[in-house]
């Protein structure tokens, strides 16, 4: 069963992109996605399989005017978020070209590296970007099974 504060959305079109996901409903204050992309991930949930990097490449539009960006990668299992890292969390290494400028679209790309130790279990992807004042640019999450 889904969190109450996330509802679907439609996904962009892309090679391997997945049909739906949840964007998190208290979240994108201070911009708006327009598209996501995971790559490779035909079906739902997505089979990611350990010792793998999946492509995470994210459209958005910002409301706001920010120095910087910092992605919050969590897993989450009953409810509870547990940090995810992620190789690079600076938006601005990953094809943000900063400073995040008002009323302009971004097209942020990055990786998902699935640890060969990580546990074969299913859990809920939650990915945030913050801007400098810990504001949410946006928040999207998806259904996965850890698989070896």
């Amino acid at each position: 069963r889904l969190p109450r504060h996330c509802r679907g959305g439609g996904w962009g079109t892309g090679r391997a992109a997945i049909k739906q996901s949840l964007y998190c409903a208290f979240g994108s204050k201070d911009g708006s996605i327009q598209e996501v992309n995971v790559s490779p991930c035909p079906t739902q949930p997505c089979q990611l399989h350990k010792g793998t990097s999946y492509s995470i490449n994210v459209t958005f539009s910002s409301k706001i005017e920010s120095q910087g960006s910092k992605a919050k990668v969590y897993g989450e299992m009953l409810h509870v978020d547990i940090p995810f890292p992620i190789p690079e969390p600076d938006g601005c290494k990953s094809g943000i070209q900063c400073p995040i400028q008002k009323g302009h679209s971004y097209s942020y790309l990055n990786k998902l590296p699935v640890k060969s130790e990580y546990p074969s279990i299913k859990l809920i992807v939650k990915w945030e970007l913050v801007d400098d004042q810990d504001q949410m640019l946006f928040c999207w999450k998806i259904p996965v099974q850890i698989t070896s």
